[in-house]
């Protein structure tokens, strides 16, 4: 069956239209966190509650917890924490917030840039950087 041009553009646009909200569907917080030679890839999606959220062991000498409180495609905050292992109990060594706007985009597009954090009694190095994709406007 032949179809008339406008109809099929039509049906094309409208394809990507549904396509293209599926790629909204959920946003996606990664980040790539460093230290002494190792990378760690963590991701987080959004959560209504940020406190069940763990944070990882990174090298046996750092924590680092990514959180994105949100639903659905929107995203309310996000917040990065970063722990100095003090063998008793985890140092907060940074805290950073990000909070609406953020850049809509299907994406990734850094969100942090890349941040060198230095703790403890010889100064060990956290790397991190982050990138957010998938917000809706």
């Amino acid at each position: 069956m032949h179809l008339p041009f406008f109809l099929r553009t039509s049906l094309a646009l409208m394809a990507g239209v549904v396509l293209g909200a599926t790629a909204w569907a959920t946003p996606l917080l990664r980040c790539e966190v460093t230290y002494a030679g190792s990378a760690h890839v963590l991701e987080a999606t959004p959560v209504t509650d940020p406190y069940p959220v763990p944070a990882v062991d990174i090298g046996g000498r750092f924590w680092f917890k990514p959180v994105m409180v949100g639903q659905g495609g929107t995203v309310d905050y996000v917040k990065l924490y970063a722990y100095l292992d003090t063998r008793k109990q985890p140092l907060l060594i940074q805290e950073a917030i990000y909070q609406p706007p953020f850049q809509s985009s299907a994406t990734p597009y850094p969100l942090t840039g890349t941040q060198h954090l230095y703790a403890g009694p010889v100064e060990r190095e956290l790397i991190y950087s982050c990138t957010l994709q998938g917000v809706q406007p």
